[in-house]
């Protein structure tokens, strides 16, 4: 097996430039640099990348946890996700908890063990705080608190509740029925939630009840039961046949309208049907859907842009012989602003 010795003899160097070259590291002319690039082509040389991200204590890897890429908001997520983290020479480790009960155990420990650079959490998590704090790697929330010192990423979803509850009010709506996850997910709520997703339900509810409007809610189960999101799309249409206006994800939004217009129901002249999210399921429902879009180019920029400062701050302590601590200060949230989006006027 060829070794950089064996690359340092072919071009008359020493040991030690052809490490700075195949380490990047500390300054080497352009013309030792030459020589030591071509011995190594001449040799076919690799250079061991295990090695190499043990010098740095770096992988490029980053762990990515969602709840399901079944679900097109997810899927559409990770997506732009990956493509930023490529962008930055990042490479993404993908775990569904759905698929992969011990996902989040197991990337924790590989995070731990320093065979993943960070992991973005995406999934929702039995753990406490002081568990996610005590890790003292570089971790980022989306769409949930972890802990004092872990930032969170997320969309402005009290601005997406306020856009539907003023479009609902200047179209005259009377009945609203909203669709999401477990009500449990709203308990306890107030600035400390877990799920700042929930905003946008508690910003829609407490406007409409401000206008006059009555408004019920249909629990859709957890984001990874697909199959009860058509379930509860049934459910709206059967419990509250005078309801005049639907709002859930794009997937919930797409089923109701499907089961609206096999009863007769027109959308949106008797029926309007709003969808959180705005993916490509919004336009798959037969009709475009009028949709809160939010904008996952730009949470992937925001997500990985605070994955490399706590990375770089983490090696940087770590280079040093320092302990990386978990930071001691309030979680930071960035708002991602998003767009209320007209669809079809009739069906």
């Amino acid at each position: 097996m060829v070794g950089m010795r064996d690359v340092a003899k072919r071009a008359g160097v020493s040991l030690s430039t052809v490490s700075l070259v195949v380490n990047n590291t500390g300054y080497v002319s352009a013309d030792m640099r030459a020589k030591v690039e071509a011995a190594m082509r001449e040799l076919n040389y690799i250079p061991n990348e295990l090695a190499r991200n043990l010098y740095h204590d770096r992988t490029n890897t980053i762990g990515v946890i969602v709840p399901t890429i079944s679900h097109p908001f997810f899927a559409t997520l990770m997506a732009a996700l990956q493509r930023e983290f490529a962008a930055r020479g990042l490479r993404t480790l993908l775990c569904s908890t759905a698929d992969a009960s011990t996902g989040e155990a197991e990337y924790v420990d590989m995070l731990r063990r320093h065979m993943m650079d960070g992991i973005v959490m995406a999934a929702h998590t039995e753990h406490t705080e002081d568990y996610w704090t005590s890790i003292g790697r570089p971790v980022v929330a989306f769409d949930r608190r972890l802990g004092a010192g872990i930032p969170s990423v997320g969309s402005d979803h009290e601005q997406g509740g306020r856009l539907i509850a003023e479009h609902l009010i200047a179209s005259g709506a009377r009945h609203v029925v909203t669709v999401g996850g477990p009500r449990k997910q709203f308990e306890g709520l107030g600035d400390g939630t877990t799920f700042p997703t929930v905003r946008y339900h508690l910003t829609l509810e407490r406007l409409v009840e401000q206008a006059g409007i009555r408004w019920d809610y249909v629990d859709a189960g957890v984001v990874a039961d697909l199959g009860s999101h058509a379930r509860a799309a049934r459910a709206v249409l059967d419990r509250f046949p005078d309801a005049d206006a639907v709002v859930g994800s794009d997937l919930v939004a797409s089923y109701v309208v499907q089961e609206a217009l096999s009863r007769g129901i027109r959308v949106p002249d008797g029926l309007q049907v709003i969808a959180y999210d705005g993916t490509y399921m919004a336009d798959a429902a037969g009709l475009r859907l009028s949709s809160i879009r939010q904008d996952t180019a730009a949470l992937a920029h925001r997500i990985a842009e605070r994955m490399e400062r706590a990375v770089a701050a983490g090696t940087a302590r770590g280079k040093s012989g320092d302990a990386v601590p978990s930071d001691s200060s309030p979680a930071v949230e960035d708002a991602v602003p998003v767009t209320f989006v007209s669809g079809a006027t009739t069906r």
